[in-house]
This record gives C-alpha cells, sequence and structure tokens, in this order.
C-alpha cells in the first residue's frame, strides 16, 4: 500500500486512450483522438507539446525513441531517434584538459550536445504511421508557446532548480519568466520557441538539418567551444530497427534494441523469473531485495555492453539467454548483498518525458522524448529557444570501454519505452522516464502488474526504489516505507537513503496504457510523483 493509493485511480475506456506527464498535454493528444487521428498522431502531438510545457525535460534539441503496435500486422516496430556525436569528436582534447568525464554543464557543456535527433524522428514516425502532417502535431504546442500556458506544480519546482543553470547563459532568460522560473499558476510565453516551431512547421525537418535554425545551432555550438557543426546535422538520420525482447511468465517484453538501455530491464526480468513470487509478499523486505540484486546484474552487464551496434557487436543472445539468467541469479545471496558489482559510471540524473497512447482501432504507440538533464546541456541557442541536449555526456573517456567516445557514433542511452504482448495481442504500452532509474521502473512495474495482478494506477502508486549505479550498493527508498521492511533491508547490508517531499520525482515518472484485445477497454494508469493526467473516451 503506498501513500498515492487513495488520489487516483484507473481511468477506462474504449474509443482511446493516452497519459502524459502533464494535462495539458494529454488534452492535446485526447483532442486528437477524438478529432479521427490514430495514436502515432496522438504522441507526436503530446511529444511536441511537452517541449514547451515540460521544456526542462524534452523538446526540439532532444531525442527520441518509440515502440509501435501495429494491430494490422500485430508486431511491434521499434523505432531509434537517438543522435550521434560529431564527426570532429576527439576525447584526446577532454582529457587534455584534464577531465576525465565530458561535461554536462557550466564552461564546457558544448562538448556534451549531440544530433538532436526529435524532429527527424516525429517525421519519421508520422511518415510510416501517422494520419496527420507533422505542422498539425506542431500547431497545438505552438499555440501554447504563443499564447501562455499556466505552469502546474512539480514543472514549476523542476524549472526552479535549473534557474542557475539557464541563468549561466544570457540566452537562457528565453526560457525564463522576467529572469526566473515561472512559479505555480504562472501563465508563461515561450515567443522564440515558438517562432522555431512555426519555422519547422512550414519547412518540416530541413530547418533543423540543413537550414536557418540548424546554421544557429551549428554557429552557437562553434561560439561555445563544441564539435557539432553544419555536416553533422546535415548527415543525420533517426532509422527503424527491430525490437530485443524476452518472454516473462508467458508475456513478450520488448524494448528498443541498443544503444538504448532496455537491455538491462530485460536481463533483470530473466532473473527474477526464477522466483516464485506467490510465496513472497509486494512490497516485503524480501521482495525488494531480490528486485535490487537483480537490477545490479543487470546493470553490470548493460554498463558495459551497451553501445552504438554498429560500432561494436553485442552479444544479445546470450545475454538474454534463460541459461544466463539461471547463472546470473545463482549469484544472488537471499540473505545479504552482493558488495562486488562491475560496472562503468556515468552521472545519473535525467529529465524525460515519457507519454503512451492507444487509439480505438488498437493501435499503441510507447514514445520518450528528452533532452537527458534538465534543460539539457543548458545550451539555449539564441533567439530560438532551443535547449540543446547533453546526451552525448554518457560517452566514456575509457579507449578500452566499448562505449568509448568517436566520430559519429551513437551514446548509451537511458530512455527506454517499453511494450508487452501477451500471447501476440498487445498488452501494455508503457515507460518510466527517470534516467538510469527506467529499466529499474520497468522492472519493478511489470512485476506489480504480471506477478501480483495490480491495475495499471495501483501499480504505479506502488513505492519503488532506486539503485544508484553510481556505487552499486546505495538505495534510495519512499518515505512511506515501514519501519519493518526498512530494518529487514538493513540488515541484509543494504546502504539505505529515505526520500521525501518533491525529491521522490527521483523514482521515476511512469505512464502505463493496457489493452484488453477482447472487450476493446483500454485501461490507463499516470506518474502519481508528477503533474501525470490519464485520458480516455
Amino acid at each position: 500500500m503506498s501513500f498515492f493509493s487513495s488520489r487516483r485511480s484507473t481511468v477506462h475506456g474504449l474509443n482511446g486512450g493516452v497519459a502524459t506527464s502533464q494535462p495539458i498535454a494529454s488534452q492535446v493528444g485526447i483532442d486528437i483522438l477524438k478529432a479521427g487521428g490514430n495514436a502515432v498522431d496522438a504522441a507526436v502531438a503530446m511529444a511536441s507539446t511537452l517541449g514547451v510545457v515540460e521544456p526542462m525535460s524534452t523538446g526540439i534539441g532532444g531525442d527520441i525513441f518509440a515502440l509501435i503496435w501495429d494491430p494490422n500486422t500485430e508486431k511491434v516496430d521499434s523505432f531509434n531517434g537517438s543522435g550521434t556525436s560529431s564527426r570532429n569528436s576527439d576525447p584526446k582534447e577532454l582529457l587534455d584538459k584534464g577531465y576525465s568525464s565530458i561535461p554536462t554543464e557550466g564552461k564546457d557543456a558544448a562538448y556534451s550536445v549531440s544530433v538532436p535527433g526529435s524532429v527527424d524522428g516525429w517525421q519519421k514516425i508520422l511518415d510510416k504511421y501517422g494520419s496527420i502532417s507533422l505542422s498539425d502535431a506542431l500547431a497545438p504546442g505552438i499555440k501554447l508557446a504563443e499564447e501562455g500556458f499556466p505552469v502546474s506544480k512539480m514543472i514549476s519546482w523542476q524549472w526552479k532548480e535549473s534557474e542557475e543553470k539557464l541563468l549561466y547563459r544570457e540566452s537562457g532568460k528565453e526560457l525564463l519568466k522576467n529572469g526566473k522560473a515561472p512559479n505555480e499558476g504562472d501563465v508563461i510565453k515561450l515567443t522564440t520557441l515558438a517562432e522555431s516551431m512555426n519555422e519547422i512547421s512550414s519547412k518540416g525537418p530541413s530547418a533543423i538539418y540543413d537550414g536557418n535554425l540548424g546554421n544557429k545551432i551549428a554557429s552557437y555550438i562553434n561560439q561555445e567551444g563544441g564539435w557539432l557543426d553544419r555536416d553533422d546535422l546535415k548527415n543525420y538520420t533517426s532509422y527503424w530497427t527491430d525490437p530485443i525482447k524476452t518472454n516473462y511468465r508467458g508475456y513478450d517484453v520488448f524494448e528498443c534494441p541498443p544503444n538504448g538501455d532496455g537491455l538491462a530491464a530485460l536481463i533483470s526480468l530473466n532473473i527474477i523469473e526464477n522466483i516464485d513470487f506467490t510465496k513472497i509478499k509486494h512490497g516485503s523486505s524480501e521482495f525488494y531485495h531480490y528486485l535490487i540484486e537483480s537490477m545490479k546484474l543487470g546493470f553490470a552487464d548493460a554498463l558495459w555492453h551497451v553501445t552504438d551496434p554498429k560500432k561494436n557487436d553485442i552479444p544479445i543472445e546470450k545475454l538474454l539467454s534463460k541459461e544466463y539468467s539461471k547463472e546470473r541469479f545463482n549469484l544472488i545471496n537471499s540473505k545479504k548483498v552482493m558488495n562486488q558489482v562491475s560496472h562503468n559510471t556515468f552521472d545519473t540524473n535525467g529529465d524525460t518525458v515519457y507519454l503512451t497512447a492507444i487509439d480505438g482501432n488498437g493501435m499503441g504507440c510507447s514514445l520518450i522524448n528528452s533532452t537527458f538533464q534538465s534543460f539539457g546541456s543548458g545550451l539555449v541557442v539564441p533567439e530560438t529557444g532551443i535547449a540543446l541536449q547533453n546526451r552525448a555526456a554518457l560517452f566514456s573517456l575509457d579507449s578500452d570501454h566499448p562505449n568509448y567516445l568517436e566520430p559519429n557514433m551513437r551514446p548509451f542511452h537511458t530512455i527506454i519505452p517499453c511494450m508487452v504482448t501477451k500471447e501476440n495481442k498487445l498488452f501494455l504500452s508503457f515507460g518510466v522516464m527517470g534516467g538510469f532509474q527506467q529499466p529499474q521502473g520497468h522492472l519493478q512495474v511489470i512485476s506489480n502488474i504480471i506477478d501480483y495482478n495490480l491495475s495499471p494506477q495501483d501499480a504505479l502508486d506502488s513505492l519503488r526504489f532506486s539503485l544508484d549505479v553510481d556505487d552499486m550498493r546505495t538505495i534510495s527508498l519512499e518515505e512511506d516505507l515501514d519501519n519493518k521492511t526498512i530494518s529487514e533491508l538493513e540488515s541484509r547490508g543494504h546502504n539505505l537513503s529515505i526520500v521525501s517531499g518533491n525529491e521522490r520525482i527521483m523514482f521515476g515518472g511512469a505512464q502505463v496504457a493496457q489493452y484488453n484485445h477482447e472487450s476493446g477497454v483500454i485501461s490507463l494508469g499516470t506518474e502519481p510523483r508528477k503533474d501525470g493526467s490519464a485520458l480516455s473516451y
């Protein structure tokens, strides 16, 4: 049971449903569905709208991944809209400056900027599955940016947390109100961002990749000492790929393949499949212990192997084999923690939006859009309102690491949409935003729904843990967890940190859409730790 349990109920509908981290964006999505649009139309419109109403988390300057369920072919399609490093990337330049990792903000943040893939991704997804134009999808966000919108509670708090970051450069004021982050209920206009979105609306993705906006991006990065240039933007392309999957207790769980981190979630799911949860109470210390330890093992593998698959061979078949998961499960001691788990270290904070949509025809779109950290690198391209992501900070500067920074390479990526099917029919379209919390959220939400038969909203209201991948030992827990469970986890050797208040956003921002293909009912849950909204009709 959770503090959140009395706040919301699962939302049900027959004709369509959406869930996002912001009510205005959800309303945009449901309006698209009501007007005859499909799940992909709604998803792209909501994503671009969130770039306005939740600009610290996503936008034109970020990346996109998506999984799409096509009811006609009864298959899951995977899309990779992650950006590449610059062709001019030179790790030696950073090492010579004394850096052991790529700076994420401040003076040399321009090194962390990779090509933004969002706009190219939005267009390609609409081209293949949509029924509206990119211009139509951008229209609601443009109107909000031009006319203003009231800021919701958690987004105001996140904005204020990044105020200093935006003020580091003069152009950051384009995403502030009179030089300050807006308060809850304040109406804010983002006029330069609206102008950029209008330009994309009229000229298409070429405005970013081979036009005026791209020129401004390249010029600004050059001014800031970074590598990204016009040719990097011009040569960029996002692409379709096959998803990776595992079968968990009869359910097929799909993730985007590397360079995405969904591999960590699938490895961990395979490990806990060796556990009989009918004998373990939900939310007990034993429940948490097994999930935490399996997550350590999932990360240990993923943090080493996940990189650009075009640069390195990744042994996915071996890592997802049931034989391998049994070997890994046997490493878990039911009475005490594993203290030695090899891993690589990255900066673990992340700001992302996840959204989901299912339409009345049964098409599902699980989509995640991100600038990585809050307002990405903090670089706002002057006179555009475009905050550039800092996703390239996830490259390694260790030449022995598979994810070593090279030119024209896609980095390790934390953003991972998810889909689940049952007997080749769509069952779940969901995700859990929030940096390295994402595969941990997938593990916990799937176990809540499949192992304990919780409804979408109850699955999200349940208390979560968060493993700190920097030390593979510190576990953050929510303040509502009972003292007995905390004490029992400590007795097993877990190093615990109790999190309260708005900081609980670190446990992820999830949205879940569940589909009953027999009745056609769409059931939705939304994240109680954010300003989430689930709507159906």
